[in-house]
């Protein structure tokens, strides 16, 4: 997916670890063509701009493919990050410049990595009703961020949570014993957590990571804190249980996600992460001049891309961790 906002905001995808709760509020973003598709965004945000190496979470549907016009995401590039697509409802078509043709369906992961650079389309199948889905980036340490692009699929096993009030679908990381075979860069959790209607779960996490619990359905209280739909709530490292209690009259969902919090200082503009201005102003001049660097999407015509936005008349410059 790319961030077609009109003004993207440099962002330093660095985060401080809170020893409370922060609910993290989700913004309207169009995701653009003539409908405009809207999705809920949480981050970055200038306060929160990443959960360990998570930077960037969509949270869109359920819509109706009619009303919304459903997704269409023309080619776009992507440097130094991966992007993971996970559905709840819906169908997907990616296609990107490393030749990898995918079908995105539920519970099944899609983990793209750009590493030196790459482009790829997304468009909802004509079959797709419904949309309803997150998706994800997470941005590649130094050390690989400028490695090949690759391209890896998982569909997990659902499992049962502690106490049998749910189901949880792991797809990157360990948690409640079930583990994903998925390669990372750096420590990490994604899991889908499905819990029952009045019931409460504890479970054991790993104390080095940070968390966010992106919400999917109407309230759940996170660690003892209230979130609405589509809010996430962030969790600071030091923590080796973490308790979600659904006080609703159906099931919820979450989408819990986690890592040790990521040290390096990057900066993150449009769909891009670098780690200098000169290097954004360079990806950037590359895009709009059709560098091989990030080749071509089978199936679309050299004008048929998303165009980058122009740069800010300030200099880039990372926001530092507040330590």
């Amino acid at each position: 997916m790319s961030n077609v906002e009109a003004e993207p905001i440099e962002t330093d995808c660095t985060g401080a670890p809170e020893a409370c709760v922060e609910v993290i509020p989700a913004r309207k973003v169009p995701l653009g063509g003539p409908r405009a598709m809207l999705v809920q965004r949480t981050l970055p945000t200038k306060d929160r701009s990443m959960v360990g190496a998570w930077c960037f979470a969509d949270h869109y549907g359920p819509d109706r493919v009619d009303d919304s016009g459903g997704m269409r995401v023309l080619p776009h590039p992507h440097t130094g990050l991966a992007t993971v697509s996970w559905l709840f409802e819906g169908e997907i078509e990616h296609t990107d410049s490393n030749g990898v043709h995918a079908m995105v369906r539920p519970g099944e992961l899609n983990l793209m990595s750009a590493g030196y650079g790459i482009s790829h389309s997304e468009i909802s199948t004509p079959e797709t009703d419904v949309l309803h889905g997150v998706q994800l980036w997470l941005a590649l340490p130094d050390a690989d961020r400028n490695g090949q692009k690759d391209f890896q699929f998982h569909a997990p096993e659902s499992v049962p949570l502690p106490g049998d009030v749910g189901s949880v679908r792991v797809f990157i990381g360990t948690l409640v014993g079930s583990s994903s075979p998925v390669s990372m860069s750096t420590p990490m959790l994604g899991a889908e957590i499905i819990l029952d209607a009045g019931a409460e779960v504890t479970v054991e996490v790993d104390p080095s990571f940070e968390h966010g619990a992106l919400l999917d359905t109407d309230t759940l209280r996170f660690e003892g804190v209230e979130l609405e739909r589509s809010a996430m709530g962030y969790a600071g490292p030091g923590r080796s249980t973490l308790t979600l209690a659904n006080p609703g009259a159906t099931q919820a969902r979450i989408i819990l996600l986690g890592g040790v919090p990521f040290d390096e200082d990057l900066i993150m503009w449009w769909n891009f992460v670098g780690r200098t201005h000169e290097e954004i102003v360079e990806y950037r001049e590359q895009w709009e001049e059709h560098a091989e660097r990030f080749g071509t999407v089978a199936g679309w015509t050299a004008d048929e891309r998303i165009p980058a936005p122009p740069l800010p008349n300030s200099r880039l410059r990372p926001r530092r961790r507040a330590r």
